[in-house]
């Protein structure tokens, strides 16, 4: 029989296979480090059936709490082997909309909407797909909806009685937009603190703001105006608290001699003003971990729980220098005359006498 070409006529001893699989498999990673070569996540997740992304909605970017939210909930996908796709909404809802049909389109396992505020068109969407959804407050009770409680009055309660504690009575409030779920209930949290310790509540003193430093600054301008000024104010969150910080200096008034201040969500900058800013604490590390877990858990799941899946986070209040005792100041005071106030008084020359 004549040989065929490049066999051999006789079979050779068959090699020895030990350790041949870790010897492709470097093989293989070596070529993929050569050829600078990346894998095609999308090609990937038609294979698998699974996207490995997570959304993550929020409302506004520019919100020192939400990029820290950002931070956490990224660190954790990381370390969970997935991506995440993030959208701003800046309350606005044809953003949300664009949101929503962006996540539909990368095929998202489940979307975390830290808003604050319910957003139906985002539920519409996505419910009857069923992608696992996480809602701040405000998830109604259906299977793969997750809802974190948040447990403002905790918090918000410590505040009142530690101005209380320092003999404040008028104490204000600058709320949220009142159209969020969310400034709602810390504006009920406030007024049942108040009631509680037998302060009384002042609808005059309550002074809706918009959660941004400017909004502070016309919310202060407001009190300081007020014939029986406040001598304590709680605002619905940090950046409120920095704006009325920002207006008591410019008007002359002294925090928190003359005013004390207090915030709401305990952002890393309020260590970092003058006087450091006292505030009621949302940890930001425990949201994300809240909100990936509970979708990591939605995704994991075999069997959807009929009326989804709460979580509670609670807040708490941390003591800073934004806060003192009231002291006797005019009602309406200026940079002028305090500042003369505070001048060292000048020895009198003695009298001569003839």
């Amino acid at each position: 029989m004549a040989k065929r070409a490049g066999f051999p006529s006789r079979p050779s001893p068959a090699p020895s296979t030990e350790g041949l699989p870790l010897l492709r498999t470097w093989r293989v990673w070596r070529a993929i480090d050569e050829l600078g070569f990346y894998p095609d996540t999308q090609a990937r997740g038609l294979v698998s059936g699974r996207s490995r992304t997570f959304g993550l909605i929020i409302s506004d970017i520019t919100n020192p709490f939400f990029p820290e939210v950002v931070q956490g909930f990224e660190d954790l996908a990381v370390k969970h082997n997935y991506e995440i796709l993030t959208s701003s909404t800046v309350h606005d809802p044809r953003r949300m909309a664009l949101s929503v049909r962006r996540m539909i389109e990368r095929s998202v396992e489940g979307v975390a909407v830290v808003t604050f505020g319910m957003e139906e068109g985002l539920l519409n969407e996505l419910k009857s797909r069923h992608v696992p959804l996480v809602f701040i407050d405000v998830a109604p009770a259906l299977p793969r909806v997750s809802n974190i409680r948040i447990d403002y009055l905790h918090g918000i309660r410590q505040a009142v009685q530690h101005l209380a504690a320092l003999r404040h009575e008028r104490i204000a409030f600058i709320s949220g937009p009142m159209t969020l779920a969310s400034a709602i209930a810390r504006l009920r949290a406030f007024s049942q603190s108040m009631t509680e310790i037998g302060l009384q509540f002042n609808e005059s003193w309550v002074i809706e703001g918009n959660h941004t430093m400017e909004g502070g600054m016309a919310a202060a301008q407001k009190i300081m105006a007020m014939p029986e000024r406040p001598t304590a104010v709680l605002c619905s969150n940090d950046m409120t608290a920095i704006g009325v910080m920002r207006e008591s200096y410019r008007q002359g008034f002294r925090v928190p001699q003359d005013l004390s201040v207090i915030g709401f969500d305990d952002i890393r900058i309020a260590q970092f003003v003058i006087p450091r800013l006292t505030s009621v604490r949302m940890s930001h590390v425990e949201t994300a971990e809240l909100a990936f877990t509970a979708l990591l858990v939605d995704v994991q799941r075999q069997t959807a729980s009929p009326n989804g899946s709460e979580y509670l986070l609670r807040t708490t209040f941390v003591v800073r220098e934004s806060t003192s005792k009231p002291c006797d100041v005019p009602k309406i005071a200026t940079r002028a005359n305090l500042t003369e106030s505070r001048a060292p008084a000048r020895r009198k020359k003695p009298r001569r006498e003839y």
